[in-house]
């Protein structure tokens, strides 16, 4: 399952951009992934209405449903095993998304419930999928 992550804007901090190619470089012996900068919080939400790659939108806003590791790892081995073609997370701009937006994803996702810089979450989403495919490859999970 190929899942890719839209988000508005680039970097621009050489510090972050390490840190997020270090995930992308983990995660990908158990999952392809890829990051789609987009130039703006329009092109990204283009891209989340446009549904003709068949993937499962996940759209990240405060909103949306918290899990833990083990839940956000389960829900990823179970959209796998159902075959779903692709899986697209977005994580939008500082003005967030508008409710429309909203109703086109087919799953909201908090990573908190407190306000993060957007380039933050790209951080901790690309640190979250490294971690969920490990715990589905078997590897072992301190919590557990």
């Amino acid at each position: 399952m190929q899942v890719r992550v839209y988000a508005a804007g680039k970097l621009k901090d050489d510090g972050l951009e390490r840190l997020c190619a270090t995930y992308i470089k983990r995660v990908r012996p158990f999952l392809p992934v890829e990051v789609v900068e987009l130039r703006s919080q329009v092109a990204v939400c283009k891209r989340l209405h446009d549904r003709a790659d068949g993937a499962i939108r996940v759209l990240l806003d405060e909103r949306g449903e918290q899990l833990t590791t083990r839940a956000w790892a389960d829900s990823l081995h179970d959209a796998r095993a159902r075959g779903a073609r692709g899986l697209a997370l977005f994580i939008g701009d500082a003005t967030g998304f508008s409710d429309a937006d909203r109703s086109a994803a087919d799953h909201l996702l908090a990573l908190s419930r407190m306000t993060l810089p957007h380039r933050l979450a790209r951080l901790i989403l690309l640190e979250q999928l490294y971690r969920a495919a490990s715990l589905i490859a078997g590897h072992p999970y301190h919590h557990e």
